[in-house]
């Protein structure tokens, strides 16, 4: 466990060769800086701009470079795409003599020239990029041309560039990864959707287990007063110095909660000061409309010695993108970065 003031890896996710993510739930990055190249080489390469219209013949050639860097964020459910990259094209054009219409006539003059992207970035997502276009002859003929691709061409390019924003908006190489996790996730929600709509007393008397979910028990001592840990656990701002992240905490029953700069959310059940919390609870990145119930309840056996009793239920065994490390992520993160984080920064040892 990191010690206090140090910083941790608070539930942040971490790309693994087998898949799964550690540390927590609710980043994930993926580089998209191969996929782009190929993704560009193909909506840019041998691209017609015209085609014998005023006996000109333009085309793109090659993909030159694709430099900078591009990647996607998956944040709560949410695509997050950063990229920040120069692209060079290069071109080619001719005129011909008006013998033929269908590209057989004579070559009058040959050009090749270059198409610059200087800055193709995510935070000008909405705005067209810079676009250069260059020829090496820059004779009559060679202007001629040149003008010829800057008014036909320079609209193509830049409709093909916004197709390579629109894909990276909607996840770029991830988005295929996503939508097979999902789906794998979702056909779990149906079997245990079926159960909850059963009545309470069929429940009692089945006490049927979920698929797809667990349980978490948990007991801590501390060296302090019930009411103390309890106050701590409800109030915000010592949530804020405790974990240095942001935390907004209702005090009423049916109040919401905000917790780790909002990876947790949820609704107060039941709250008994100094005696028990109850609240649904659920991480951002788990499926829509799954909460767990976590029920605390503080035992004092003698003034100055507190237990704590965590019971958490119905906790999906795998997040919306198919991650099976649910269970045990939260397992870890109320005993270290929660319960012990408690103990150091208000001295509550045992």
């Amino acid at each position: 466990m990191a010690k206090y003031g140090e910083g941790d890896k608070r539930w942040i996710v971490e790309e693994r060769v087998d898949g799964q993510n550690v540390h927590n739930w609710h980043w994930a990055e993926k580089d998209c800086m191969e996929w782009s190249k190929t993704f560009l080489s193909n909506l840019l390469e041998g691209l017609p701009i015209l085609s014998g219209e005023g006996g000109l013949w333009i085309r793109t050639k090659n993909l030159n470079k694709v430099e900078g860097e591009a990647y996607v964020n998956i944040r709560k459910g949410k695509i997050i795409p950063g990229y920040e990259l120069s692209v060079q094209l290069s071109w080619e054009g001719e005129v011909k003599d008006s013998s033929s219409s269908d590209g057989g006539g004579n070559t009058l003059l040959k050009a090749d020239g270059l198409v610059d992207f200087p800055y193709i970035a995510d935070e000008n997502a909405d705005e067209d990029p810079e676009i250069k276009i260059s020829i090496k002859d820059e004779g009559d003929i060679g202007r001629r041309i040149k003008e010829a691709f800057v008014a036909t061409g320079k609209p193509i390019l830049l409709e093909k560039v916004k197709q390579y924003v629109n894909a990276m908006k909607a996840g770029g190489p991830a988005k295929d990864e996503l939508e097979v996790k999902s789906k794998a996730v979702k056909a779990k929600v149906p079997a245990a959707a079926a159960a909850a709509e059963k009545p309470a007393e069929e429940k009692k008397k089945q006490a049927p287990k979920k698929e797809g979910f667990r349980s978490i028990s948990l007991s801590e001592r501390f060296n302090c007063r019930a009411k103390d840990v309890y106050e701590i656990l409800m109030d915000e701002n010592r949530w804020k110095g405790f974990t240095q992240s942001n935390a907004r905490i209702s005090k009423e029953v049916g109040g919401e909660f905000s917790l780790f700069d909002g990876s947790i959310t949820g609704i107060n059940v039941e709250l008994q000061d100094g005696k028990s919390i109850v609240q649904k609870w659920r991480f951002g990145s788990w499926p829509e409309g799954i909460f767990s119930m976590v029920r605390l309840t503080f035992e004092e056996p003698e003034p100055g010695l507190t237990i704590i009793k965590l019971v958490q239920t119905d906790v999906p065994e795998e997040d919306r993108y198919g991650n099976a490390t649910v269970v045990e992520n939260t397992e870890r993160g109320w005993r270290e970065l929660i319960f012990h984080k408690i103990r150091a920064v208000f001295g509550f040892g045992i």
